[in-house]
Parts: structure tokens; sequence; C-alpha cells
């Protein structure tokens, strides 16, 4: 039987050993490295499933904990699940619910049944298990579906990581048995253990031990330095398979990416560009501009001159920031659809460059562009 989700590696480029590689899933086949946009509600913020399309884009998120809230996992079922429901018809990848249950939830209680909190909507009590959000999962039908985990803080005492690691390897194992639709939805473990080596290396050694199609590196980019993420990943990302995709989540800045990839890993998502874009901040090829400042009144050229997406063709930065200060939706959509597509195109210079064996000429490129400290090829 084939798997529900498969990868193959095609290249390893020479002087990184960053990954070229394909995910197959029941909705298509699609390149690595890759850029995923959020649909938290079943939708990408202010974009239609096929402008999202159009740019290029392959798989995108929906959010297990909202949908669950509303509509309800029952409604999109009945709908025919999320591909229907929403109307996209590549990849689908749903997380557990569990970060946001943990970031946002209030009067939260953790034991190893699960966790109880308050609904954030009605006040109601609500109860998350590893088997509750399996359910919830295999009821909205993505292609990829993550464990349930806890997220510990960056800098939580190594006491408390410990326990939480531990408890996170035992919920994955009850969400690997409740797992209903193995033959056409691929679960994937979350790496969790913070800034502690040892804890991440116990922690993937446990979800390796499960065999899951894929694995997610939890509990990244939430505070802790450039740094301190890179040093992780360097530890971490070695301790997984070579024949099955690895997920870094909730990382969208362009330094990240790049050395994401250096680094090893294949997906990555985050809400950083759209979430900008609707303050009116873009990603250019000469960096980050913020179009409502005032200095763009009169500036009738594109938001990027060296971008091809559907905003830059039309539209001039004098347009998008009338559009901006005045608070015009179609502003955000523009600043959006921008955005994304960049990403988007990024990580096809990234394929391309793995190809090429250049891709530390092209992370040079692009931390020039944005004003990173110039890197030491010798020290990526």
């Amino acid at each position: 039987m084939q798997p529900a989700i498969s990868y193959r590696l095609i290249k390893k480029e020479k002087h990184t050993g960053a990954r070229l590689g394909e995910i197959t899933t029941l909705h298509g086949t699609f390149k690595t490295p890759m850029f995923m946009p959020v649909g938290t509600q079943a939708t990408v913020k202010t974009l239609a499933p096929e402008e999202l399309e159009q740019m290029g884009s392959t798989i995108i998120l929906a959010n297990t904990y909202h949908l669950w809230l509303r509509p309800g996992e029952d409604i999109v079922k009945e709908a025919g699940g999320l591909h229907k429901f929403m109307n996209w018809h590549k990849g689908i990848l749903t997380d557990s619910g569990g970060f946001q249950v943990f970031s946002l939830a209030k009067n939260r209680d953790i034991t190893e049944e699960g966790v109880t909190f308050k609904n954030e909507i009605n006040g109601s009590k609500m109860f998350l298990s590893p088997e509750k959000a399996i359910q919830i999962e295999n009821d909205l039908g993505p292609d990829i579906m993550m464990s349930l985990d806890e997220c510990p803080p960056f800098f939580e005492s190594y006491d408390y990581v410990k326990k939480s690691v531990e408890r996170t390897s035992r919920w994955a194992e009850r969400g690997l048995k409740a797992h209903r639709n193995p033959d056409w939805q691929g679960l994937f473990g979350i790496v969790q253990g913070a800034g502690f080596e040892d804890l991440r290396k116990q922690s993937a050694r446990d979800l390796v031990s499960l065999d899951f199609p894929g694995y997610s590196i939890g509990g990244l980019s939430v505070g802790e330095s450039k740094q301190e993420m890179n040093r992780i990943l360097e530890s971490t990302s070695p301790l997984l398979p070579e024949n099955k995709p690895r997920y870094l989540m909730g990382v969208g800045a362009t330094d990240s990416l790049i050395d994401g990839v250096i680094r090893g890993i294949d997906m990555f998502d985050c809400v950083l560009p759209t979430r900008i874009a609707r303050n009116g901040t873009v990603m250019t090829s000469h960096g980050r501009l913020v179009v409502k400042n005032a200095k763009y009144a009169r500036d009738f050229t594109p938001l990027d001159d060296q971008c091809d997406c559907y905003t830059c063709r039309n539209y001039t930065r004098a347009y998008i920031r009338h559009l901006m200060k005045t608070d015009e939706s179609f502003g955000m959509r523009l600043c959006s659809y921008h955005n994304l597509y960049y990403l988007i195109h990024l990580m096809k210079r990234v394929q391309q460059a793995i190809v090429d064996d250049n891709l530390l000429d092209l992370r040079a490129e692009v931390f020039e562009q944005y004003g990173y400290n110039k890197p030491n090829p010798k020290n990526f």
C-alpha cells in the first residue's frame, strides 16, 4: 500500500547539505524546500484560493483549534472535508490545536490525560486530549496532521521541559493509535525540548521509534535568538530520518528560512507575511518596505522592481499607500498577495540554488538586502 505521505530526496547541496526533495500527498506532489501560507480559519486572510494557486502555493495550513471552536469539525466533515469546504484542491496541513491551547487559552490545566481550558469565545469548559485532537483532524480531512504536543517556553526550567517532553512522547503514541485514516492522512510527530540539546535528542529518539510519516520541530521562534534557534536545528535535524519530511513550525523570516534549509529543513509556515502586510509592511528584493510611510505618497513605482507578481505588475506604491491610509481592504489584499508571492518564489530560488550548489551565495545576497550581518561561509 502506498503511504499517505512520502518523501523523495532528490539532491543535497554540496556545501551545506541542504535538501532538495518532493513530498507526495493525496492532492499532489510538491517540491521542497517550501513555504506554506497560513489559513487559520480555513482561509488565508484577504486572499482567494485561486490567487494562492496562481502565485504557486502548493500546501496551506488550517488551524485545528479555531476550526474546532467555529464552525466545528462536524460541519466541515459534513461539507466533505476542508478541501471542499474551502475550495482548495492542493495540499492542506493542520496543526493539533495544542499551541493555541497553551498560548491563548486562560485557566488551562494540564494533566496526563490532556488539557482542560476555557473556550475563548463563550467561556465554556473544554477538554483536548491526544485522541480528541486526532479525531478533530480526521474529521477536518487534511493531507498532513500534527500530533498533540505541549510547547514549553524556550527558557523554561530543565526539570519542567524534561517532564513535558516525556508527556509529549506519550501523547504522540496515543494519537498514533487513535488515527483512523493512516492510508490517506499522514500524521507527524513533533520534536520538543526547548533549548536543551539532550532533551531534543530524547524527544527525537522517542518519536522516530514510533515511525511517523514525517517529523516537525516545534518550540522554536518563540523569543529565543536566531543563534539559539540555529544551534537547536543543527543538533536536532540530523536525528530525523533522511527519507521523511522535516517541518520547522512557525518560521517565516527570510533569514530563518534560508538558515533552516541549510540545516536540513524541508517545510516552513508562518503568519508573518500576511500579518505584516495588513499593516503595510512588505518584503522586497531590496529588504523590507513600509509602504504607509509618507515618502511613498508620490512614488509611482511598484513595491518591488524585481517582482512580477500581480500586485507589482499592476499597482504603485502611491496607490497602495493611499489604500492603506484609508483602511481599504484592497490594500491589505495587494500587500498580502505580494508577501506570499515573494516567500514562495524565494523558496523556488532556494531550490534552484541547491541544484546549482550555490545556496551560500543566495544567502549572502538576501542577508545583504535585509541588512543582516554578513555571513561567514565557514560558519553558516
